[in-house]
């Protein structure tokens, strides 16, 4: 059975799902995260496709930072996140934070993705 907060982390979720649409010039750039881990895909909805995905289960990360479940492993995990995507030709994303707070985890993500060089 799912937490008072899970089921409210989802219903947000769904009401922002609304509004954002990804595209292959502009995709939606998806987060997850967990205790210890974050999981982030890149998404282009009008095809249904997942472009590019990591997880701080990645070696590179992995190696620097065990338990991927701090603010120092979302800030590195976006540096590494951004480099990748740029590596792909996506310099402009959609960011959906799935429901959860800009607080964090999730804030200090996007604020290395952005310095990264990912627009959003």
């Amino acid at each position: 059975m799912k937490s008072e907060k899970e089921r409210a982390r989802l219903k947000r979720h769904r009401r922002i799902r609304l509004r954002m649409r990804g595209t292959l010039s502009m995709p939606r750039l998806v987060i997850r995260r967990s205790l210890k881990n974050i999981c982030a895909e890149v998404v282009d909805d009008a095809k249904n496709k997942t472009i590019f995905s990591l997880s701080t289960f990645d070696k590179e990360i992995k190696e620097k930072f065990p338990s991927g479940g701090n603010i120092k492993a979302a800030e590195f995990f976006g540096d590494v996140f951004a480099r990748k995507a740029k590596e792909r030709g996506i310099t402009k994303i959609i960011f959906d934070r799935a429901g959860y707070l800009y607080h964090g985890r999730v804030k200090a993500f996007a604020e290395s993705l952005r310095k990264g060089g990912l627009e959003f």
